[in-house]
Parts: structure tokens; C-alpha cells; sequence
């Protein structure tokens, strides 16, 4: 199979398939064992994520996830979704709006905002659910390849 080829297959959305307003999402149920590996990975043992008996004594009453592990989901989405691969991630902006807690499903939700085509970037606003309620919002920068000729 020539590389080409393969790349066609498995490349997302080109600048030029994008438009204002797009949307993808990504929905996922946030386990302990989440929390845990997460905590491992990024070396992030912060207590108030991982101890029952210090999280207690905290406003969150509980161990709550990582925001970054949170944060993380709308990277699944822009990485396999939209705009999906073959994109680059240059910038992303976070505010941490409300705690996630294991057994929380967390949906992120990122919307095609603004194109600029001189640049071949994309801005797309990000927001991430448990339910009804914003617990994380921010702004993506991503950089996005045209069509090969």
C-alpha cells in the first residue's frame, strides 16, 4: 500500500473541509482507576486527587479528578475527531469551571469557531459537561493541512 494512500485513509478533516460552527464530541465515565493512572502518568500525586481522608477535609469533601485529565478529553477530540489526524496542536487556553469526580461522565464538546486560511489554522471553542453543568471551557489553536493537489 503506497504511503499516500494510507495517509488518505487515516488523515482527518483538511482546511478545506472545515466550516464555521462544525461540532465533535467525546463523552467518557471517569473512574478511580483513571484518577490512579493518570496520577502516574503525569507524576501529579497532588492528595486532593488521590486521598480519601485529605479530600475530605477540602471543599470538594472527595478526591476529584485532575483538571489536565479532564483537559485531555478535548485533545481526544480535536486529535481523532475534528479536525481530527493529521492536525497540529499549537495552543489551547483552560479554565477550570467545577470539579470532575470519579463516576462522573464527562462530555467535551469542540466547536469550529474561526478559519484562517493565510495561516491554515483553526480556532475552536471548547467546553467540557458533567450533565448539564460547564466544568471546564477553553479556546484551541490547532494547525491544519490542505488538500494535497
Amino acid at each position: 500500500m503506497a504511503a499516500e494512500h494510507l495517509n488518505d485513509e487515516l488523515h482527518g478533516y483538511y482546511l478545506e473541509d472545515l466550516k464555521v460552527g462544525m461540532t465533535a464530541a467525546y463523552a467518557k465515565t471517569v473512574t478511580e482507576t483513571d484518577i490512579v493512572l493518570f496520577a502516574g502518568i503525569s507524576g501529579d500525586i497532588n492528595p486532593v486527587h488521590l486521598n480519601h481522608e485529605f479530600a475530605a477535609t477540602t471543599a470538594f469533601a472527595e478526591p476529584i479528578a485532575h483538571g489536565m485529565l479532564t483537559a485531555s478529553f478535548i485533545s481526544t477530540v480535536l486529535g481523532t475527531k475534528l479536525p481530527g489526524p493529521g492536525c497540529i496542536y499549537l495552543k489551547q487556553s483552560l479554565a477550570f469551571r467545577a470539579p470532575v469526580k470519579a463516576r462522573d461522565t464527562v462530555l467535551a464538546r469542540c466547536t469550529v469557531s474561526a478559519i484562517d486560511e493565510a495561516r491554515q489554522t483553526v480556532t475552536l471553542d471548547c467546553k467540557c459537561f458533567v450533565g448539564e453543568k460547564v466544568v471546564l471551557t477553553g479556546e484551541a489553536l490547532m494547525k491544519v493541512s490542505r488538500r494535497p493537489a
